[in-house]
């Protein structure tokens, strides 16, 4: 493969190895801007307390998705009486259809969950719905990326079940043992707006940081209230750490701007490539590996400039 014009010159293995280090991986095959589709969806609370304590978390997930989404026809919310079996199965049969391979999906589910030893399930009006048909519904819906955040009780049961080689899966808990109503969604939702959870300073959140912010004030939570912590938070997938969620400042104000957020999904799309190529490495000849890390490296520096232009950045 012919070297890169705009350089002229080969970028050195160490230099391509230091770039790599500093870059996120993400498995996507694509350089095409692609949609990320919300899904929120709330069961039952049982109780005034949590019925509440749910209701709340629903409407300041929303707000902070739809202005992320860009587009409010990709955000999509089910909660309390109107979360019901075949609500939520309708929803996904569209999501089937209107969703393209190359877009992305997080899911995040609030509320109660169950578990009897057997089958996990959220708590909705009606028949309550089982993991085992959740999974059958997010496998319907081809998006390549996907994300789900199972903040219940009881979620740490599905995990296993649920995650892919495309798929990320954070739950609140460790096992379906953990029964108690959980913390973990309170500040999953915190992190998506905070500034402390954007670890890398890049004015984006991604699951993994929002991941690490909810695990770590879960931590400080039980520790401060001294008392024994009745979950313990996980998450699987090599996804998470570039599967963005959220923007802030002045990131978040240019992607209202179709031009800039057109340049910050390619930006994505090239992360992701540099993620697959880190996947593949062992299956590759080393000078195949370094040639076309060096070539998407360059795209990618090239890109970033026009991008920081865009945010008013050096």
């Amino acid at each position: 493969m012919a070297a890169a014009a705009p350089l002229g010159c080969r970028l050195t293995r160490l230099a391509c190895l230091v770039l790599l280090a500093l870059l996120p991986g993400l498995p996507a095959e694509t350089l095409s801007t692609n949609r990320t589709h919300f899904v929120i969806l709330s069961g039952l609370g049982g109780e005034p307390l949590y019925e509440k304590r749910f209701a709340d978390q629903v409407k300041d997930l929303e707000k902070v998705v739809r202005r992320n989404a860009g587009d409010a026809s990709l955000v999509h919310v089910l909660s309390g009486e109107s979360a019901t079996r075949k609500a939520i199965e309708d929803l996904f049969g569209r999501l089937k259809k209107d969703v393209a391979p190359e877009d992305s999906l997080a899911v995040i589910l609030l509320g109660h969950g169950s578990y009897d030893g057997y089958d996990y399930k959220l708590n909705i009006p009606g028949p309550d719905i089982t993991g085992a048909r959740l999974k059958i519904l997010f496998d319907g819906v081809p998006a390549e990326r996907q994300l789900v955040v199972n903040t219940t009780s009881a979620s740490g049961a599905v995990i296993e079940q649920w995650k892919t080689d495309k798929r990320i899966v954070a739950a609140a808990t460790k096992s379906g043992r953990e029964r108690t109503a959980t913390m973990f969604a309170q500040f999953w939702v915190e992190a998506l707006s905070s500034a402390e959870a954007d670890t890398d300073k890049s004015e984006s959140i991604t699951a993994e940081e929002a991941y690490n912010y909810a695990e770590r004030k879960v931590k400080d939570f039980y520790e401060s209230a001294m008392r024994l912590a009745t979950e313990h938070s996980r998450l699987e997938g090599e996804l998470a750490g570039s599967f963005t969620l959220a923007r802030l400042g002045k990131a978040l104000e240019a992607a209202a701007d179709p031009a800039t957020r057109e340049l910050m999904g390619r930006r994505e799309a090239l992360e992701q490539q540099v993620g697959a190529l880190k996947l593949r490495k062992e299956s590759m000849a080393e000078e195949q590996y370094f040639d076309e890390l060096q070539e998407v490296l360059i795209e990618l520096a090239q890109l970033q400039a026009k991008i920081d232009d865009a945010l008013g950045q050096p």
